[in-house]
């Protein structure tokens, strides 16, 4: 009997054992085909002027402030650009993982604007690899100028624009993120004959991680010849962003006097590639409207 029970008792522990083996194994095997999408490719949804490849969070409303002064140039008789600024107050909204919408308003040309931007590809990383994320962005704009009696806009439709782009980006590393932006700006009225209606630009930005709270960014639209007037250049940014918890800052010096694609692209001053900078800075303060499922 005794025999018998220690054969019992050792082929008990054989099975307990094995059976331990095997979900072990199982967890292995689910961890290698466990696929991660990449997150925090940029510290918020903008880069400097331009949408970056960071989305809002799915129930998450972030309120921005943006600034860009006059140029520096102009010396002290305006100290430095500060007694000018262009502004815009900005809302967006994370509608869920994939879709972000926003709405605005600034005080250069007393434009509103709206936009949504939908994630068609996501960086993928884990079994399964996606090195590239595709995202589509599009806008409208409406001047709401006051007529000076020329009779500018004789119709309402005279004072919209649109954005498209297409952006392709790639969170490289760590420490650096870099995306392209291939641009269409349409614009139903413009001023003078040798303007042309569809514009079409070459962006490119990125960052670099610094440290876990501040990293340097930059910005280039490439407008291709011979569709904006001579007294418009290239849009071109240089700054910081530092990050606070809830708030992120964005420190930098453009350029455009414009804030929004429409002007950034179309509309920022300098000839013969005459680059006029001007400080500028970006508030982003966000709040959670609707909390995740694992969180309620």
């Amino acid at each position: 009997m005794r025999i018998l029970f220690l054969f019992f008792s050792v082929f008990q522990f054989t099975v307990h054992i094995s059976a331990q083996e095997m979900d072990m194994l199982s967890e292995l095997e689910e961890d290698s085909n466990k696929v991660e999408f990449v997150t925090a490719s940029y510290k918020t949804n903008r880069i400097i002027n331009s949408v970056s490849l960071e989305n809002t969070p799915s129930g998450v409303f972030d309120l921005k402030i943006s600034h860009h002064f006059g140029p520096l140039g102009d010396g002290f008789e305006t100290f430095f650009g500060l007694d000018n600024a262009a502004t815009r107050l900005g809302a967006d909204y994370g509608i869920n993982d994939w879709l972000q919408i926003g709405l605005g308003r600034t005080t250069f040309q007393k434009t509103w604007d709206s936009y949504f931007k939908v994630k068609l590809i996501r960086q993928k990383t884990g079994a399964v690899k996606q090195p590239l994320a595709v995202q589509w962005f599009s806008s409208m704009a409406i001047d709401a100028t006051p007529d000076d009696g020329s009779n500018q806009y004789e119709y309402f439709t005279s004072r919209m624009s649109f954005v498209h782009q297409l952006i392709l980006g790639s969170k490289i590393s760590e420490a650096l993120t870099f995306q392209i932006m291939p641009s269409l700006v349409h614009r139903n009225l413009v001023e003078t004959k040798e303007e042309r209606n569809d514009v079409f630009a070459l962006g490119f930005g990125g960052r670099a991680k610094l440290t876990n709270r501040l990293a340097f960014t930059a910005e280039y639209y490439y407008v291709f010849p011979d569709q904006l007037a001579d007294r418009y250049t290239n849009s071109i940014s240089f700054g910081v962003d530092i990050e606070t918890g809830g708030h992120v800052f964005q420190l930098f010096v453009t350029n455009s006097v414009g804030i929004i694609e429409q002007h950034v692209i179309t509309q920022t001053p300098g000839q013969n590639g005459d680059f006029d900078m001007r400080i500028g800075f970006n508030i982003s303060r966000v709040f959670t409207v609707r909390k995740p499922k694992e969180f309620r």
